[in-house]
């Protein structure tokens, strides 16, 4: 039930309109019409457990008219300074890791799967700053996403970028 002012004249009438009527905006309709996120794959050579050592920071023709090509690059420099400062060392980890597999029944592994979820949270942090400081003012929402590769069994994460729907603020709650 919501309820729309049609004039100024009739500011203090309030009217119930049916759930048929086709001025009401239903929020499934908001999210069908939303378009298909934008996913980033990793575009470097090392990939560990499926975190990838860079991300390609070259500009999405649909991102166009949202957001400056400045920003998104300066966004995914911020992305791939991370990355480059904390994979070069989960690397190290995990060849020393797998050296040392048989002698420590896999215990050796342990610091490489607990260096690679910090840089997962680093990154997860600093998307979640760039879209409260400029993204969600622009409609749009950055997130780490872990997603299928295609033709086989092993899992990647990407960036995804997510359209956030326009609510109509004249609505009544």
């Amino acid at each position: 039930m919501s309820v729309l002012l049609p004039n100024m004249a009739d500011f203090d009438t309030i009217y119930e309109l049916d759930e048929e009527d086709e001025r009401v905006v239903s929020e499934e309709h908001l999210v069908r019409y939303c378009p298909e996120p934008v996913i980033m794959r990793g575009a470097g050579h090392i990939t560990v457990f499926g975190l990838s050592n860079k991300f390609d920071s070259e500009f999405p023709s649909v991102l166009t008219g949202k957001v400056a090509p400045e920003e998104f690059k300066t966004s995914v420099g911020r992305v791939n300074a991370c990355l480059k400062k904390n994979l070069p060392v989960n690397v190290r980890w995990l060849l020393c890791g797998c050296l040392c597999c048989c002698c420590t029944v896999g215990f050796s592994l342990w610091p490489v799967i607990c260096l690679n979820k910090r840089t997962r949270r680093s990154i997860q942090k600093l998307l979640e700053w760039e879209n409260n400081r400029l993204y969600h003012k622009l409609g749009l929402h950055w997130k780490l996403s872990k997603r299928k590769c295609e033709g086989s069994n092993m899992v990647e994460y990407v960036i995804l970028i997510e359209f956030l729907p326009n609510y109509p603020i004249f609505r009544p709650d």
